[in-house]
């Protein structure tokens, strides 16, 4: 395809950023497709308006502007935006859904993110982060301790765990940890029960998940119903030094209600998300508490996973300007189970 009749593309990215999703061989793929550039910038100006007049097509990163319906109106060649990442209703006014073709890329990160939550879920289990703080003392009773008496409850093996939400996140948690026999109890109002058979889950309420979860592992997307779902009064409804597990989103948990419970030595938690909190102040309690395991949001944002990314989004805008079938596309219909 000659130059002159290669769609225009206009990456939404400042620079670093783009570097960590755009390596090479990817801005090499870019330029042979299309006639490309990049802009900077979390709001819109006037000069970065001007130069998305000619754009055919958007692809949005994690620090791209919001994009309203008036303002897609004024971008006459608009036909599709590709966002590098899966949460894509905070980023798009609603109606652009029905607009505009709108793809993302959340399946690379399904793996990644499970890959964390399986890990902070066997340091919990093993309550690896109890060991660590008895080594940080200047004494050896620990090892007197654990020589008399087998130390904790310390095994994934066999053990029963809880899960709220059953999406591409838990199935692959579940998938990752077959070999351990995990009796997983699981609350997702929406999920096929078929599942329970082919992954050997139990569905039950949230209120028995609650109560019988000396583990507990969230996986669940953000939405209106989800928002908080862990308040003060079902968190309490957790046993006695049960562990919260959160690789999903921090607005599922009343974050200060956790850092009670956790500083009070009745809870623990193993969590890589704490929006709205986030980055968590660097005063937090949760920084330091015994019983308190914070990652920095790491879960499924890794530089091996934005360059998948990349290379999804890539294939989608090529199959749309191929007049092929998008395989990724979000209806404002899919929204209310989105994040």
């Amino acid at each position: 395809m000659p130059a002159s009749a290669r769609p225009r593309v206009v990456v939404l990215a400042p620079a670093p950023l783009f570097a960590s999703f755009f390596d090479a061989t990817a801005q090499r793929r870019l330029s042979r497709s299309f006639r490309w550039r990049r802009i900077a910038g979390r709001s819109l100006t006037a000069g970065m308006r001007a130069a998305l007049l000619d754009a055919d097509a958007l692809i949005t990163t994690w620090d791209s502007p919001y994009l309203s319906a008036e303002m897609v109106r004024q971008l006459p060649k608009l036909r599709i935006i590709a966002h590098c990442g899966g949460e894509v209703k905070k980023r798009f006014e609603r109606s652009l859904f029905d607009d505009l073709t709108i793809v993302n890329a959340s399946m690379p990160m399904a793996r990644p993110t499970a890959e964390l939550g399986a890990t902070l879920l066997m340091y919990s289990a093993r309550n690896v982060d109890y060991y660590r703080q008895a080594l940080r003392k200047r004494s050896n009773r620990i090892y007197t301790q654990t020589h008399l008496d087998g130390g904790t409850e310390e095994s994934l093996l066999g053990r029963e765990v809880g899960m709220i939400g059953f999406g591409r996140v838990g199935h692959a948690v579940v998938e990752m940890l077959r070999g351990f026999d995990v009796k997983w109890r699981v609350y997702d109002p929406f999920a096929s029960r078929k599942l329970a058979i082919e992954l050997s889950v139990k569905f039950d309420s949230l209120e028995r998940v609650l109560r019988r979860s000396s583990l507990l592992l969230l996986t669940a997307s953000l939405t209106d119903e989800t928002r908080g779902m862990l308040n003060a009064k079902r968190l309490s409804a957790l046993p006695d030094g049960a562990t919260v597990i959160n690789v999903a989103r921090g607005g599922l948990v009343d974050l200060e209600a956790l850092t009670r419970e956790v500083a009070s030595g009745r809870l623990r938690c193993a969590i890589d998300v704490t929006d709205p909190a986030e980055p968590l102040p660097v005063g937090h309690p949760l920084r330091t508490l015994p019983g308190a395991l914070v990652t920095p949001h790491i879960g499924g944002g890794g530089q091996r996973t934005r360059g998948e990314m990349t290379d999804e989004v890539l294939d989608e805008v090529q199959r749309f300007f191929a007049g092929e079938p998008v395989r990724n596309r979000v209806t404002a219909k899919m929204l209310s189970r989105m994040t």
